[in-house]
């Protein structure tokens, strides 16, 4: 494998930073920023363009635009209609960004792809086989969003900052004389910039998300709800209707276009079911596995025993019941700081 690396470069201080870095450790980098929507901003394009030159890199723009609205807007939408929540980051992450992106690099004689995610991957002497691990600040962690990853994707794959903290990127980044070192994170969906799904859902879809009944766990009728794609499960406020005492969303049913609305005791489970799901210190789960597990980005792993059902099925049972556990969003599990995989949560 040639050292000829593309460095996926946002116009975002980690991504900049791990460009630099690749250039330092004397790769043969070739900068690339993907355009996938019209929420691309120019001034980000510009910024990871200034970067490039003064690293005295290429600096590639590739329109992704089409592949990104079917295999992620798309898919977004349409978990939405059906009364899920999905994580869009990981799906990007998946089709664009670990797959486009790395064929558009080969086109370019690049053999591996560097980003500014913070997670590590290692080889396993014993096994071959490649593993992703948590970076080693906990706080910036990502590998949650890059479960998915394959055998193949982890061979060819660098992540510069998996043993830095973002106060030591953003000083290396000022130390180089970036302009965007101090540059903000982004906390939205970057193509709903201002974070109204809803709004989006419907501008995009061309229809009008139908009012419903609210119910509660017994069926019976409590109000009535603006459209199922407005709500997900454990949200509390935007119900648009009082209640003598707090009442949160439990179940979004698409099939009778209803909202389940309980107490907050009632969001808690310990058992969920995932699918389409993905294996990376393994090929498989035999029998009880004892792990810890997310069930959101921002959720703390929690102990729990795993099991594979069959070769798309994995059930995680916790060990406490976790709150607002919620179709569409991934689990993943760890074993210590590796991690073993995860898969989309559906019930």
């Amino acid at each position: 494998m040639n050292n000829k690396t593309l460095i996926a470069m946002s116009g975002g201080v980690d991504s900049s930073v791990s460009a630099m870095l690749m250039c330092d450790k004397g790769y043969d980098c070739v900068g690339a920023m993907m355009k996938l929507s019209s929420a691309t901003r120019p001034e980000d394009e510009e910024d990871a363009r200034l970067v490039a030159d003064s690293l005295g890199i290429p600096f590639y723009v590739f329109d992704f635009s089409e592949q990104f609205r079917a295999d992620v807007i798309d898919v977004f939408v349409r978990a939405y209609e059906n009364g899920t929540t999905p994580n869009p980051c990981v799906i990007c992450n998946r089709h664009l960004k670990f797959d486009r992106l790395m064929q558009a690099g080969r086109e370019l004689s690049c053999e591996r792809l560097a980003t500014g995610h913070y997670a590590r991957v290692e080889q396993d002497a014993d096994t071959g086989r490649f593993l992703l691990k948590k970076a080693l600040d906990p706080s910036k962690d990502q590998s949650y969003m890059l479960y998915s990853l394959t055998q193949d994707q982890l061979a060819r794959v660098q992540f510069p900052l998996g043993s830095l903290s973002k106060d030591a990127v953003r000083k290396l980044a000022s130390e180089r004389g970036f302009a965007n070192a101090k540059k903000s994170e982004s906390q939205d969906i970057c193509f709903i910039p201002d974070g109204n799904y809803a709004e989006f859902i419907e501008e995009y879809a061309g229809s009008h998300c139908p009012d419903g009944d609210f119910i509660d766990s017994d069926g019976r009728i409590l109000g009535r709800h603006k459209g199922i794609i407005r709500y997900t499960i454990g949200q509390r406020k935007g119900l648009g209707i009082a209640f003598g005492e707090p009442m949160y969303v439990l179940r979004v049913d698409p099939q009778d276009n209803t909202v389940t609305l309980g107490k907050n005791e009632e969001l808690f489970s310990d058992t969920l079911t995932a699918k389409d799901i993905n294996l990376i210190s393994c090929d498989r789960i035999l029998g009880s596995l004892k792990v810890t597990a997310k069930i959101r980005y921002r959720h703390a792993e929690q102990p729990a025993t795993a099991e594979q059902l069959d070769e798309d099925t994995l059930q995680v049972v916790f060990d406490e019941p976790q709150r607002a556990i919620t179709p569409g969003q991934a689990v993943v599990l760890y074993d210590g700081d590796v991690v073993i995989g995860g898969g989309t949560i559906t019930t």
